[in-house]
């Protein structure tokens, strides 16, 4: 062995620097340099060395086929956690709050871009392959109870990639299927398309009525008011599907028992077309150019005198009862949302956000009280508000006309059908309002829109005189609906 007088001789001729720097640079006194190799990564350390990365550009993120990348943004979740496991440490072993749309894809892609080019800027000083100190554990850490293992990745990451894999819902941009529909109008008033509860479609063409069954793929003519010199201007489904109210030109509407091919009522009353006609039961309410809203009892005899609402003051175009049966929402030309109920004829609530005309509107069945409206041009936003309380919610700009809302039956997304200018049809999953999927195909506006009984697909109509048929929402519920002993709605006392 050396003597320390001889090793400080040494360093004095193999060094530039001077005698006083030596004695500060003077390592540890130890007799020999033993590597500890217990505790290294050999696979890790190995990838650690730079190979003269610095130049190159970085590559983006792909984004994998499916629903807007969703599948790659996990991915790339995925790859950021192994990152974290194996170079610090984290002790991930399963992939919490996966991206489930194109937006949240994309911000996960790019927190992995951000958390790749930090790794890189942390390994910017290569790590030594080599350690010359002993490792210190605490009592606490989980030591890997598999030394021995093939795998070059630590047990926490193993398990990470074991965890199980979350099936992504994929949604076509391609119609199933398209039908011709000649003289579909191109009218923003009207509501010339509905689906009933039998899977029949009803589609108002010119001045007929034609049936197409969903089941059989057969069409038949229900009416044609071309005798009359009338024209079809709405069409809606009873909630048992045997009856179809149908309204017209000229302000009456006839109401028809498909089953027989016959028309088992017609009832008077409006001076002006009638646009907009909604089922509660055997009550029928309808809409009309006349600004006033009117109820029947089907029942009755038509002679009998109707229920009258009066409060706005240009032509009513939408028109949709609560799931409870409750409340009536109308929306006008007059940019006005009211909210009625069955015991008065003025309404009960008034909403004036919005400011172009409301034809899209649409109640939520998951949350009590809580109603979708869209406005036209001029306003292009979806907005929500709770009836209970009278208090807006959420808000979004959609950047078109918005012509029709409807809610999925199993999960808390919703559709919309859009105008002017880009005529599209969006998913969005509530409350979030992330888009989970953007429909195109139509050359018109979109301005019909039905949803099918089973509550999976869609059907739209335009003014390109064609209906459009999409699988957008999925058939399983996305999450246990919360049952409450204070929710009055949920139970009978």
């Amino acid at each position: 062995m050396f003597s320390e007088s001889y090793e400080r001789r040494l360093l004095q001729q193999c060094s530039p620097i001077s005698r006083k720097q030596s004695v500060l640079v003077r390592p540890e006194p130890m007799d020999r340099f033993i590597p500890c190799r217990l505790e290294n990564n050999w696979q890790t350390s190995f990838q650690a060395i730079r190979r003269g990365t610095e130049n190159q550009p970085a590559k983006k993120p792909r984004s994998d086929g499916g629903n807007d990348g969703a599948g790659g943004g996990r991915d790339h979740l995925a790859y950021g956690c192994l990152l974290r496991n194996e170079l610090l440490g984290a002790q991930i072993e399963e992939l919490r709050g996966p991206p489930t749309n194109c937006g949240e894809s994309n911000r996960a892609a790019l927190g992995a871009v951000q958390l790749a080019s930090a790794a890189r800027a942390a390994l910017a000083y290569s790590p030594p392959v080599f350690r010359f100190r002993a490792p210190v554990h605490s009592a606490e850490e989980n030591i890997d109870p598999s030394p021995y293992s093939l795998s070059p990745v630590s047990a926490k990451s193993q398990k990470l990639l074991r965890s199980p894999r979350k099936a992504t819902r994929k949604i076509s941009r391609i119609p199933f299927k398209v039908l011709d529909a000649p003289e579909l109008q191109d009218d923003f008033y009207l509501n010339l398309v509905d689906w009933s509860a039998q899977n029949v479609l009803s589609v108002g063409l010119g001045s007929c009525v034609y049936l197409w069954s969903a089941c059989t793929s057969q069409v038949t003519r229900l009416c044609d008011l071309s005798s009359e010199g009338n024209a079809v201007t709405s069409v809606a489904w009873s909630e048992r599907g045997h009856l179809v109210a149908v309204g017209t030109q000229k302000g009456h509407i006839s109401v028809w028992d498909v089953a027989v091919n016959k028309e088992v009522t017609k009832l008077q009353g409006h001076i002006a077309r009638v646009g907009a006609l909604a089922w509660n039961g055997d009550i029928l309410s309808s809409g009309s150019r006349d600004r006033h809203i009117r109820q029947r009892d089907t029942r009755t005899p038509p002679v009998q005198s109707s229920r009258v609402l009066q409060g706005h003051r240009q032509e009513v175009c939408g028109l949709k009862w609560s799931p409870d049966g409750q409340s009536l929402a109308s929306g006008g030309n007059d940019n006005k949302l009211f909210v009625w109920s069955m015991h008065s004829t003025s309404p009960v609530q008034t909403y004036s956000a919005h400011v172009a005309a409301v034809k899209a509107i649409a109640w939520s069945p998951h949350q009590h009280g809580l109603l979708a409206s869209g406005g036209g041009t001029a306003d292009r936003c979806i907005r929500f508000w709770n009836t209970l309380t009278s208090q807006p919610m959420q808000c979004v700009d959609t950047g078109s006309q918005v012509c029709n809302l409807a809610w999925s039956k199993h999960s808390s997304e919703l559709v919309s059908t859009h105008g002017y200018s880009q005529n599209q049809i969006l998913v969005w999953k509530y409350p979030s309002l992330t888009q989970v999927a953007k429909l195109t195909g139509h050359s018109y506006r979109v301005l019909y829109l039905a949803l099918s009984p089973d509550g999976e697909a869609i059907v739209t109509g335009a003014g390109d005189e064609t209906l459009r048929f999409w699988n957008v929402f999925s058939k399983t519920p996305s999450h246990k609906e919360n049952k409450s002993v204070l929710n009055l709605y949920t139970a009978l006392r």
